[in-house]
């Protein structure tokens, strides 16, 4: 399979450090290894990858055509790991210091990871610890019982009503996207599918409280076509996407959720015309419009800087 020829993360660090640094020995220096070590382990990359990454000379080292891709792709996929190990460091961070949080799955998915490493970076620049994060990720509707419960300082949710006694603010505008799996028959068609077609389609859809099914449901309202009942119902986007990448049905998902498999050719999206799919991410919680200062603020800050 594809992932047997990804490198561990350790090496590609390395890779990058030596492409960047034009020299095994200055790049292996750089990450307090020796060059025989250094050397050793990007041979057995190359073997893994199957293709020559370096050409190596007395005077250096330089990467070839392919080396020069792999850099690029690696130091994407060392950000993306920073930004994971920053994240569980946070949540996993001094105990005196506490942030709850209860997020809808997309935004949990596809936002919180990056808003909790900027958080903590914040607070490692001002010399302050950084908060130890409990989070729930729930459907909308539950992140709002929640908030009402008081068990969470701060909730984020897709298009959901707020209920009055709750704060919120609007923090970005979402959109959902149609998506089918390559072959799928409406992946021919030249005309966009109609608001009636897909409300009379069994969809792969999430649980009943999502905020993706409750925008979905009420756009397909708002243009006369109640949808029929859902062929299969799954509690996260991913797994939604996935039953779709397998072959499963058609569904109606966060652009946030399928552009990477888009981009990639997984999916198709699919043209859907007389149909607002628009929705607004917002931040909730409860008390003053003004939230004291504390962790939950600066998160609020952070999630709604642009």
């Amino acid at each position: 399979m594809p992932l047997d020829r990804v490198p561990d993360l350790t090496t590609l660090r390395l890779f990058v450090a030596v492409v960047d640094a034009g020299s095994i020995g200055r790049g292996a220096r750089d990450l307090g290894i020796t060059q025989q070590a250094a050397s050793d382990r990007l041979r057995t990359m190359e073997s893994q990858v199957g293709v020559a990454l370096l050409h190596r000379t007395r005077q250096g080292s330089t990467p070839t055509e392919a080396g020069t891709l792999l850099a690029g792709w690696a130091a994407r996929l060392l950000e993306v790991a920073v930004e994971v190990g920053e994240g569980i460091a946070t949540l996993r961070g001094g105990s005196g210091n506490r942030l709850r949080l209860a997020s809808s799955m997309t935004i949990a998915e596809h936002l919180v990871p990056r808003w909790l490493l900027l958080l903590r970076q914040r607070a490692e620049a001002a010399g302050q610890p950084p908060p130890a994060v409990e989070l729930q990720a729930t459907n909308s509707v539950r992140v709002l019982a929640a908030l009402e419960r008081g068990d969470v300082d701060l909730g984020f949710v897709e298009g959901a009503d707020v209920p009055g006694g709750l704060r919120s603010r609007e923090l970005r505008c979402d959109h959902l996207v149609v998506v089918v799996a390559p072959g799928h028959p409406w992946t021919r068609r030249r005309r966009p599918v109609t608001a009636a077609e897909l409300a009379a389609t069994p969809l792969v859809s999430r649980e009943a409280g999502s905020g993706t099914r409750e925008v979905l449901e009420r756009a397909l309202a708002a243009a006369g076509t109640p949808p029929v009942p859902p062929a299969v119902e799954l509690t996260t986007a991913t797994s939604v996407r996935e039953a779709v990448r397998a072959g499963t049905g058609v569904a109606v998902l966060s652009r946030l959720a399928v552009a990477d498999d888009v981009d990639a050719g997984r999916l198709h999206a699919v043209t859907v015309e007389g149909l607002d799919l628009s929705r607004t991410l917002r931040a909730v919680w409860t008390g003053a419009a003004r939230m004291a200062p504390g962790p939950a603020r600066d998160l609020l800050g952070v999630a709604g800087s642009r």
